[in-house]
């Protein structure tokens, strides 16, 4: 019998047991310890509640009627900051347990009747260490696969980049439009009080928003003079083009409608599919204003940048016709309020 009570290997799995019975605490210890648990006991709901915001357990064990605090409180409280958990409820009687949508909402993974044998307990035990090593698993290879991703989207994100960079070596005129358009657009973004995510779609869509330049001739590029009109056609296919190059690669897909729909126009004359008003996906309505100013303050080989005032008032005249007014009027307080912002961005993109 005392070979039996010696302590296997720990398994590497942590355990806390909560229960303000001392005496269920001493008998669980000798329980999990002879099965390879790292254990931790306490009789103290309260000071459980702070063990578990500072320390990792894998699996938490405890009463239901406790004081205190009852158990369901205490997994309230540890909700609130550690969703991942397993926690296993005792009850001393199963009309002592709390509803199953308390144990639903809770992610309560399971409960049992207090017994002296401990049998069902292990059976639970086991299971729910199976369910935390599976977990683990899905996790790790959802973590592989996030930096493979990463990897992957880097890889193409540079080899596009090349692509951009060479469109805008074409021209010295335009080099760093994209990334200011970029800059910009993420500027007014925040302003609008959009999204992490929508910011960083703003981010790489302004950074490839004329990636289909690269199919345009150089004799239309680099034309000092005015387009003809088949000229300028061909010019009004770069959108398209830029669809086309991007279109099949999945991380590209959020930023497709600012590339594709950057020249449409508020009031339906814009290109390629002349869309009015709210049809313009946002973000494209967003590009649209920063397209516009950066190509009004960048000096061009047939003129020089607009100066500032000549701009706010182009931006104003167009607003609800080529632009989006609540877009352009915060743009408009930017340039009025933080015209800092805008001088930073240049001087970083020269």
């Amino acid at each position: 019998m005392r070979k039996n009570m010696v302590n296997h290997e720990s398994n590497g799995y942590k355990i806390i047991v909560v229960d303000d019975e001392q005496g269920i605490v001493d008998s669980l210890s000798i329980f999990l310890k002879r099965s390879g648990y790292d254990f931790t006991g306490l009789t103290n709901p309260l000071e459980a509640i702070e063990r578990v915001k500072f320390e990792h357990f894998d699996m938490m064990i405890l009463d239901f009627m406790m004081d205190p605090i009852h158990g369901d409180e205490v997994v309230e409280e540890i909700r609130k900051f550690n969703k991942e958990l397993y926690i296993l409820l005792l009850t001393g009687h199963k009309d002592l347990a709390p509803p199953l949508d308390t144990i639903k909402r809770l992610d309560i993974q399971g409960y049992c009747e207090k017994s002296d044998k401990f049998d069902q307990l292990l059976l639970l035990i086991e299971s729910g260490i199976k369910s935390i090593e599976q977990m683990h698993t899905i996790k790790q290879i959802n973590e592989e696969l996030h930096e493979k991703n990463e990897e992957l989207e880097k890889a193409y994100l540079d080899t596009i980049g090349i692509l951009r960079q060479t469109v805008e070596a074409k021209d010295p005129y335009t080099r760093g439009h994209s990334d200011r358009v970029s800059e910009y657009s993420v500027l007014i973004g925040k302003k609008l009080g959009l999204d992490e995510n929508t910011l960083h779609t703003l981010k790489i869509g302004g950074l490839f928003h004329d990636i289909g330049k690269i199919g345009i001739p150089d004799s239309i590029l680099l034309k000092e003079s005015k387009l003809d009109d088949e000229e300028y056609s061909q010019i009004k296919n770069h959108p398209m083009i830029g669809v086309h190059m991007l279109g099949d690669a999945t991380i590209f897909k959020d930023i497709i409608p600012m590339v594709k729909h950057h020249h449409e126009r508020f009031d339906g004359k814009g290109y390629p599919n002349q869309l009015s008003g709210k049809d313009i996906p946002y973000i494209a309505r967003i590009a649209a204003v920063a397209d516009t100013f950066d190509a009004m303050t960048s000096k061009r080989s047939y003129r020089d940048a607009l100066p500032l005032d000549i701009v706010k008032s182009e931006l104003e005249k167009c607003s609800g016709t080529q632009f989006d007014p609540a877009i352009a009027n915060v743009f408009l307080g930017i340039l009025n309020t933080e015209y800092n912002l805008i001088l930073e961005i240049q001087e970083k993109y020269k």
